[in-house]
């Protein structure tokens, strides 16, 4: 792969770490063993652990907006989010049949509860975002020196405290030849992009899978759209799909970011005429997600020959090719054809991030979230 070029401070820490998040979709826990050396990365090993499912269900819930019953849940969840992803970490190191002591730290992003970078009020006063998963916690539990709480310290110096892996996505994915683009399609999409010269950009463009998996389970009760076969059965309704697009965050500029909070069902229940058929309603939110995404690209970086997806919709083909059809300029292909795991490039992202902090380097790029500078992020909780 590509030689990693962080930003100026101390030297990098070369060796092994853990990275996790859990997403937008609350889907499960992913995990990467990854290996940093100072010209190259390598993920050793990846993995995704479901979560309990009544811990998935209050996770979702309040994700979606939902309110917490009192501050003794919030504080169980941290603590059951913190275990979730200790037993995580620990199963990975035995799948990879490695030893706690071989991990210089475990970079966890934590379960994201609310993201208001734009304040609770939405006037730009007290902007705050919010992860649970304790790493002290982590770190007690695994024996390994635990960096958490990525995103508050971008927000504190006037960012969005998202995206926060363009630096990543540029160290192993920029090409000189042509002007390229990472779309990370979790429960929220974002752009990554990377200009053959110049400078590096990114931010959210809005629902990717969050709307889909919702209504899908709604109707269906499974969890997501596999193959998008149930949007597959349905024609986008073109009254409801522009009630949809008519929504002002789409118009907004970048520096940009939100979340399961801004877009779930009960911003899409407000805009239903009530006689939709549930697998039209499923095919218009994929051309939403379609749409919105190819729109953002071609308002910040029209010239992009190729768009390079990871994330849980890159196994959604109807999605791939909704998005393909809105740029005919571009090629859509999964980062996997450049030898990158598409399901595992956040998680190797926060095993970067925790190496970042661990070195006394930034993890954050100010041309993406809006921040004042580089700030070295999270907290570190020794072993």
């Amino acid at each position: 792969m590509p030689a990693l070029h962080a930003g100026p401070a101390g030297s990098p820490v070369d060796g092994l770490f853990v990275g996790l998040i859990s997403g937008t979709s609350a889907d499960g826990i992913d995990a990467a063993l990854v290996r940093f050396s100072q010209d190259d990365v390598e993920l050793l090993l990846g993995r995704t652990y479901a979560w309990d499912a009544g811990i998935r269900e209050r996770l979702v819930a309040l994700g979606q907006g939902g309110e917490a019953q009192s501050l003794d849940e919030i504080g169980t969840l941290d603590v059951q989010i913190a275990e979730a992803f200790a037993a995580a970490t620990q199963q990975l190191l035995v799948e990879a049949g490695i030893g706690p002591a071989q991990v210089v730290a475990v970079g966890s992003h934590g379960q994201t509860v609310r993201h208001r970078p734009e304040g609770a009020r939405f006037n730009g006063q007290h902007p705050f975002t919010w992860q649970l998963g304790d790493g002290n916690l982590i770190a007690e539990r695994t024996g390994i020196t635990t960096v958490a709480d990525f995103r508050r310290r971008d927000v504190a110096a006037g960012g969005h405290g998202a995206p926060l892996l363009p630096a990543l996505h540029a160290a192993l994915l920029h090409d000189a030849g042509e002007d390229r683009a990472v779309l990370n399609l979790g429960g929220i999409a974002n752009f990554t992009l990377l200009p053959a010269q110049g400078l590096v950009r990114g931010f959210d463009t809005g629902p990717a899978n969050c709307l889909l998996d919702a209504w899908c389970q709604r109707h269906t009760g499974r969890t997501y759209d596999a193959g998008g076969a149930f949007a597959a059965q349905g024609q986008p309704d073109a009254d409801l799909l522009a009630r949809l697009l008519d929504e002002p965050w789409f118009m907004l500029p970048p520096p940009k970011s939100t979340g399961r909070e801004h877009f779930h069902l009960d911003w899409l229940q407000a805009r239903l005429a009530g006689t939709e058929a549930p697998a039209d309603v499923q095919a218009t939110l994929l051309e939403l997600s379609a749409i919105t995404i190819a729109d953002a690209l071609l308002a910040h970086q029209p010239d992009t020959r190729r768009v390079l997806a990871c994330g849980g919709g890159v196994h959604n083909p109807r999605l791939l090719a909704a998005i393909a059809q809105h740029l005919p300029g571009a090629t859509v292909e999964s980062t996997a054809r450049h030898g990158v795991d598409p399901d595992f490039v956040e998680a190797m992202g926060f095993a970067w991030l925790a190496r970042q902090t661990m070195s006394g380097r930034p993890g954050n790029l100010a041309s993406v979230s809006g921040a004042r500078g580089p700030r070295v992020l999270g907290a570190i909780h020794p072993a």
